[in-house]
């Protein structure tokens, strides 16, 4: 229909028209695919997003905690998943370094590892920072102080260096 009569006198006359079936049709369909393609393009940004990374020094319990979110996990799993943690003891921690990382198209990257006595290394974050290895090794250097480990350094380069002088005395000094 065309257009539909509303009020119709002598002196006054209403035409109405409403939007038909296949103009809804086209309208709900172009919504429903603009919604699938939304959904779609959240679904890849959620998925290629960076985890939202933590770490707790806490000289208290002697606990370095470090702790991850990935929000793709969590929505894939209903909020059951997508937390990790990795949980080590203060004292077992012997180095704080800075490693550089060839991140594919974009170049060269940089992470804090943590070094452990028992040869374990773990990075302080699963992806490396592009750039700015500056502010990486800032971050090394707070933890290596917070730690004392600069200390612990110092302390054995100088209980080692004596010991080689007392070595050195001990042994019989030849004369030409």
């Amino acid at each position: 229909m065309y257009m539909l009569v509303e009020n119709r006198t002598s002196s006054y006359l209403h035409l109405k028209r409403s939007p038909g079936i296949r103009s809804w049709s086209v309208f709900v369909d172009s919504l429903a695919w603009k919604l699938f393609y939304m959904a779609g393009c959240f679904f890849v940004a959620a998925q290629n997003l960076e985890q939202w990374e933590e770490a707790v020094f806490d000289k208290n319990k002697g606990t370095v905690c470090l702790k991850t979110f990935n929000l793709y996990k969590k929505i894939l799993t209903f909020s059951k998943g997508g937390h990790e943690q990795v949980v080590a003891a203060l004292n077992e921690i012997r180095d704080v370094n800075v490693e550089e990382e060839t991140v594919r198209y974009f170049g060269k990257g940089y992470v804090v590892v943590l070094r452990f006595g028992t040869g374990f290394s773990h990075p302080l974050t699963q992806s490396a920072v592009l750039g700015c290895r500056s502010d990486v090794e800032a971050i090394a250097k707070l933890i290596t102080s917070f730690l004392e480990l600069d200390r612990v350094e110092s302390q054995q380069d100088l209980s080692q260096s004596s010991e080689t002088e007392a070595s050195d005395a001990d042994e019989p000094q030849d004369t030409y």
